[in-house]
């Protein structure tokens, strides 16, 4: 079961996710390379880093500043989390390759909803309610809010 994608989260970045969300159950490692995919896209779309790899580009988010901690440190997560998804990246103990588990997929997940939160939710629900307070500032003969 797909989880919910935010209205203000653009379709295709929503597409991408909701593909994430709905192969968790069945296959971790897809969930978890496709979630490495919607992060490269929302990082491109989002906060306009300019195209390399993913670890380049996590890098000027992160050196822009900007970014709560909390998401600063999940990035490079779900870039590992997705590169296990990705690449048989193998033991060094043992030599086997090593899984995705279920709960990392989940992680990755629940890092692009609050990435969405940050650059999509937050910023539009903040303008709504500054525009509705300039309306009534407005009305009240006052100034506006810029």
């Amino acid at each position: 079961m797909s989880r919910p994608v935010p209205p203000e989260v653009p379709s295709d970045l929503a597409e991408e996710f909701a593909e994430a969300s709905a192969v968790l159950p069945v296959s971790p490692k897809a969930s978890a390379a496709l979630s490495r995919r919607c992060l490269q896209t929302l990082l491109r779309e989002a906060a306009g880093v300019t195209h390399g790899d993913l670890s380049d580009e996590i890098d000027q988010v992160v050196e822009e500043g900007g970014l709560p901690s909390h998401l600063v440190g999940a990035l490079h997560a779900v870039r590992e989390i997705g590169n296990f998804g990705t690449h048989p990246i193998k033991s060094q103990r043992t030599g086997e390759v090593l899984p995705v588990e279920p709960g990392e997929a989940e992680w990755t997940l629940e890092v692009l909803e609050l990435l969405f939160d940050f650059y999509f939710v937050s910023p539009t629900k903040a303008a709504d309610r500054k525009a509705a307070l300039n309306e009534k500032l407005r009305e009240a003969g006052r100034r506006e809010l810029e």
